[in-house]
């Protein structure tokens, strides 16, 4: 075997021995049909020497050859159609156009004594062979023409596959690079005397070759530079253009599979390509996934900034979340169409639809975030806007209080329920789940203020006190009261547990309806009505005491604050801790009029001028008493003011006289001492002084009142520690 020099395409010439060849031996008519066979079934043409001398003889050599040949053409199932091409050697003077129409008749001959399958009984010489009949000279006598006919036969070798060459038919034809397999399966078949299946063989050959060629091309992508970087970078994030690029890195590789397996057979071909595609798109597939992985977290976190900058920015929250959903789907869409592989069928149908569950569930979530963010606004207004007015109307309690408690509810209410109604107008919510929210609201805010009441009620002792003691200790102009005596005690005393016990009666109940309740009146004839007080003492307790119970008429359970029991515990409790407040104001009121009545009484008064009045004379004609007196009366106002006699009785009596009692001897002496060393000064020491005063002493009685000042101040003085001046003694 050996390559034709010169001749294109690559043409290939096997050299077989002919039919009397001394190689073979004598009758081994089964290595002539094996070669034979062999020969038909690699070869696109069959070259045929035969003598020219031979061609019309019954018993010509190749004569033989040709029956092999046609035997074992019945051998190949389905062959393809050879070109049998007779060289007719040393040609002589007979033209060929004589000799050639023996020849093929000789060959029709033989071809239809041969046996066939019932298939191919009325079968043409033409379906299995083209026959091609050349002379050429004796090389030995005409060597020049000789040469000049074997090259005009070289000629036609030339392109001798091409549309009407010499090869014909290339049904069967077996590619260059699968051929020395191909020749090797079909004489391991021939030599185990197997029938040869050509089309089978061809197939075998085509999966065979077409499989290692994929094989190939796969393990050329795998180590692909273009692919592991392609591969690397979409496992860190996104790649743009990765449809693209995966896309011309697989069609690369596929066409290069194509042109290499171009000339198998078609089915194997197609079916090898289809497996190489499989295995492609499954090594690509992890690595696609993960870039729709990165375009989904991507296209989700895009859509939170943007649905969240949407809010912000004031628009809607169903309308941003509508154009956002709507805008970053198509985004995903797009990012897919970059990201999708075309030999691939994939569905990205569960991608897609996850990235809208995960939106959707954003999207919930912010929804309810906004929606409790609101709520918990709007509670939070109306928790400020409740709380401390009831706590003051409360406080404050009277007539009016649960009116404009009712009052300020609706009114905090209706301006609540509105602004959360503006709201949610954004939201796109039906109106079921709209009226539930305002609803709710509604309850809120009511229980704010039931919340606040029983907050309320559970200090209404400490407020009934303070209320009592605001009333009790100060007066009507909130200025503290002093017990000066003149005061009704009981009167005021009164009034302030009527006020107290109206507290109790507010607190006793919530009464945020119009329901009209006896609890003020019940109170009141229970706790301060002393008449009905004495009824319950003289008559049955559970019969006629309105407080023996645990609830209150009218009133539901619910809505009570504090119990009638527990009413009358509190007033219990609340009357003898401010039973003390009284007794003190008594006892002040008392103390203050011990301390401003010291003064005899008028009846004593005018008992002392009728009967002073002989002594009152006798002053008026002896005016040295009268001096003597006022001496006295100088000595007894400086012993009152040194010995501060009035804030001593001011504990009592007793306390004022062991007080005074301790004092008055020092104070005595003291006067006395002060007195001594007045009368050893000089008498110059003051020498205007003692001449102004005696003519003016006894001349009327303002005169007698400025000295009696002037007496006094010096007195005074002398208790302080200043010198000691006294005009009565100089007189």
């Amino acid at each position: 075997m050996a390559k034709c020099a010169g001749i294109e395409p690559c043409t290939l010439v096997m050299d077989l021995e002919g039919t009397d060849g001394r190689e073979r031996g004598e009758d081994d008519t089964a290595f002539e049909k094996q070669s034979a066979l062999f020969a038909l079934a690699v070869s696109d043409i069959v070259l045929i020497n035969m003598w020219c001398h031979d061609i019309g003889r019954e018993q010509a050599a190749n004569k033989p050859l040709l029956k092999t040949v046609f035997q074992v053409m019945m051998r190949l199932f389905s062959p393809r159609k050879t070109t049998l091409m007779f060289v007719i050697r040393d040609k002589t003077r007979t033209p060929l156009e004589n000799l050639e129409p023996v020849l093929r008749e000789d060959i029709q001959k033989i071809w239809d004594s041969v046996p066939k399958p019932q298939a191919h009984k009325e079968t043409p010489l033409s379906e299995f062979f083209n026959v091609e009949v050349v002379a050429l000279s004796s090389y030995e006598e005409k060597e020049e023409q000789f040469k000049e006919q074997v090259a005009n036969l070289r000629q036609r070798f030339f392109h001798s596959i091409a549309p009407g060459g010499l090869a014909g038919d290339r049904r069967g034809v077996v590619p260059a690079s699968g051929f020395s397999f191909s020749a090797q399966q079909i004489w391991k078949v021939i030599k185990e005397n197997k029938d040869l299946d050509l089309p089978a063989h061809k197939v075998m050959v085509a999966t065979v070759r077409c499989e290692e060629i994929a094989n190939e091309k796969f393990a050329g992508f795998t180590a692909n530079e273009d692919w592991c970087l392609l591969e690397e970078a979409v496992q860190s994030g996104p790649v743009a253009g990765f449809g693209k690029k995966l896309n011309s890195i697989l069609y690369a590789f596929l066409s290069e599979y194509d042109a290499e397996a171009t000339y198998f057979d078609e089915g194997v071909r197609s079916a090898k390509r289809k497996q190489l595609e499989e295995k492609l798109l499954q090594l690509v597939q992890p690595a696609h996934q993960s870039m729709l992985g990165h375009l989904r977290s991507g296209t989700l976190e895009k859509f939170k900034e943007a649905f969240e900058k949407a809010l912000n920015g004031g628009e809607g929250f169903s309308m941003a979340a509508c154009n956002c959903t709507e805008s970053y789907m198509a985004l995903f869409d797009e990012g897919y169409a970059d990201a999708v592989v075309e030999l691939a069928n994939w569905d990205s149908s569960k991608i897609r639809d996850k990235l809208r569950r995960d939106i959707d569930a954003h999207v919930a979530s912010v929804r309810a975030s906004k929606l409790s963010e609101l709520t918990s606004s709007c509670e939070a207004k109306l928790n400020e806007a409740l709380s401390g007015p009831v706590e003051a109307l409360l406080d404050g309690a009277s007539n009016e209080t649960w009116p404009s408690i009712r009052k300020l509810l609706q009114h905090e209410t209706e301006s609540a329920v509105s602004g959360l109604s503006s709201a949610l107008s954004g939201f796109d919510m039906d109106e079921k789940t709209k009226d539930k929210m305002l609803l709710s609201l509604e309850d809120y805010a009511r229980g704010v203020v039931e919340a606040k009441a029983r907050e309320e009620a559970g200090r209404v002792l400490i407020r009934m006190k303070d209320r009592f003691s605001t009333l009790f200790s100060h007066d009507s102009d909130s200025m503290p009261r002093v017990w000066t005596g003149k005061e009704d005690i009981r009167a005021i005393t009164k009034t302030a547990r009527s006020a107290s016990l109206k507290l109790l009666s507010v607190m006793a109940a919530i009464r945020l309806d119009d329901n009209v309740d006896n609890i003020e009146n019940a109170l009141s004839t229970a706790l301060v009505d002393n008449k009905s007080n004495a009824a319950v003492t003289d008559r049955s307790i559970t019969t006629f005491d309105p407080l023996a119970s645990s609830t209150w008429e009218q009133v539901p359970p619910a809505k009570t604050l504090i119990t009638p029991v527990q009413c009358k515990s509190l007033w219990r409790q609340f009357r003898a801790e401010t039973e003390y407040s009284v007794t003190q104001a008594i006892s002040a009121q008392e103390a203050n009029k011990r301390s401003n009545n010291w003064l005899p009484p008028p009846w004593a008064i005018v008992a002392l001028i009728v009967l002073g009045f002989n002594e009152f004379m006798t002053l008026l004609r002896n005016p040295l008493y009268l001096g003597v007196i006022f001496v006295g009366f100088l000595i007894i106002k400086a012993l009152w003011v040194q010995l501060d006699i009035s804030g001593e009785f001011r504990n009592g009596a007793l306390p004022g006289l062991l007080s005074l009692s301790t004092k008055f001897l020092p104070t005595v002496m003291n006067l006395l001492r002060k007195l001594a060393e007045e009368g050893q000064m000089p008498a110059t020491n003051n020498p205007q002084r003692n001449p102004a005063v005696a003519p003016k002493s006894f001349q009327n009685g303002s005169t007698s009142s400025n000295m009696s000042s002037s007496a006094s101040s010096g007195v005074t003085s002398s208790g302080n520690g200043t010198e000691y001046s006294s005009p009565t003694k100089e007189e």
